[in-house]
């Protein structure tokens, strides 16, 4: 398969490894230097275009892609605002695009096992429900996708929580999220619903990127040749 990366940080270098390692050709790199390449005939004959960029980028790269004729496959966050215009491009004008807060196979299990654990505890109202997430100085959003996501399978499962926000809590019906960015810390997603007398955790916790970066090179392997919107649990089908 042919694949173009959008971004060439660290997440863009490690999934150009795994994906040479499965057997794919990187036909295109773009990154701040080569802003131009959308145009080039290597990126357009990509099957697929990989996007790791930044919040104020990734939907431009988004349009520039669709332009292109290449379906692409990001994991950029802080961008949702718009994701109604790339759902409508994709119903509409036949796109494809596939959408994951987090790549990581490990990190969906957790969405599955967060989203089952907060439908217990909405019968449990004894139980408070917070969460912290921790991440690389380098994270430019915060809190994370993947908190966002994880908050958001709470409050549709824990009918005394309406909202989350950052840092502090407001109101009880509140689901704070506190935030950390120090070192080089891939990301650690905890949950903790605390009671007078106990307290339950789940925690994940990753060790590298070469978790999320497997996950987006499988995602762009399901992607190719398809049409829509789609997103992990299209390919994991929990």
């Amino acid at each position: 398969m042919k694949i173009a990366l959008i971004g060439y940080g660290k997440m863009g270098k490690a999934i150009e490894k795994i994906a040479l390692s499965r057997g794919h050709q990187i036909v295109s790199v773009i990154d701040i230097n080569t802003a131009d390449g959308f145009s080039s005939g290597e990126f357009k004959s990509a099957d697929v275009a990989i996007e790791f960029t930044t919040p104020d980028t990734a939907f431009n790269n988004y349009m520039k892609a669709f332009e292109a004729g290449v379906p692409v496959v990001s994991g950029t966050t802080g961008w949702l605002d718009r994701i109604d215009e790339v759902k409508k491009m994709c119903k509409n004008e036949g796109k494809t695009f596939f959408y994951a807060s987090n790549f990581s196979i490990g990190v969906n299990i957790f969405f599955a096992v967060n989203k089952y654990l907060a439908k217990i505890m909405n019968n449990f109202p004894a139980y408070d429900v917070r969460m912290t997430e921790t991440h690389h100085i380098h994270k430019l959003d915060a809190p994370s996708g993947t908190a966002i996501t994880l908050a958001e399978d709470i409050l549709a499962n824990v009918e005394r929580k309406n909202r989350w926000t950052l840092d502090k809590e407001e109101q009880a019906a509140d689901l704070p999220i506190h935030a950390i960015r120090e070192g080089e810390v891939p990301g650690i997603h905890e949950i903790v619903y605390d009671s007078e007398v106990d307290y339950i955790s789940i925690k994940h916790d990753a060790k590298s990127r070469e978790g999320f970066a497997l996950g987006a090179v499988v995602a762009a392997e399901f992607t190719a040749g398809k049409v829509g919107f789609l997103g992990m649990n299209d390919m994991l089908k929990f």
